[in-house]
């Protein structure tokens, strides 16, 4: 429904008709229309930390790190990706909650590394989130400035390899 009207003119009841549900069960899974669009990112943060804790220990942080997110962007679709990102940077709404999946994200990644690295230092391993998700910000908005001329996870390895030259 999102996709056909825009984020502002999508209705409640179009979402909960396009699900299959009533209205009054929509309100047992979402307190809002736009938790609709948020509830994957909660879900890609949980997949994240489990792609981190399945690696094992001994490559560098920040390689399980975008390891760990290129895993996840390979189940991407890129139209819908890039139709989800249209209706976000559209609605102001949605711009303002985009910085929580980023968020969230950053945590999921801080946890993974610190339970599969119990002995590495919490303050480089939360830099290390951080810059994770400082990468992967600039990957996904290069790529929809590119219109998705190449597949995400180029980018995404292009953004960490820079990175890596400038902290030399």
């Amino acid at each position: 429904a999102f996709l056909a009207n825009g984020y502002d003119a999508t209705t409640l009841d179009e979402i909960a008709a396009a699900a299959g549900i009533s209205r009054r069960t929509f309100f047992h899974y979402f307190k809002s229309k736009d938790e609709v669009l948020f509830a994957s990112l909660g879900n890609h943060a949980s997949v994240v930390k489990a792609s981190i804790l399945a690696e094992p220990p001994t490559g560098t942080a920040i390689d399980i790190a975008r390891d760990a997110l290129l895993n996840i962007i390979g189940s991407f679709q890129g139209a819908q990706m890039m139709a989800t990102a249209k209706i976000m940077r559209e609605s102001k709404t949605l711009r303002s909650r985009r910085h929580t999946g980023y968020l969230q994200l950053e945590q999921a990644i801080f946890e993974g590394l610190c339970e599969l690295r119990p002995d590495q230092a919490r303050d480089s391993l939360r830099l290390v989130a951080l810059v994770t998700v400082v990468a992967l910000r600039l990957a996904v908005e290069t790529w929809q400035q590119q219109h998705a001329r190449h597949p995400l996870e180029g980018y995404v390895r292009d953004a960490f390899e820079r990175l890596k030259t400038e902290i030399r």
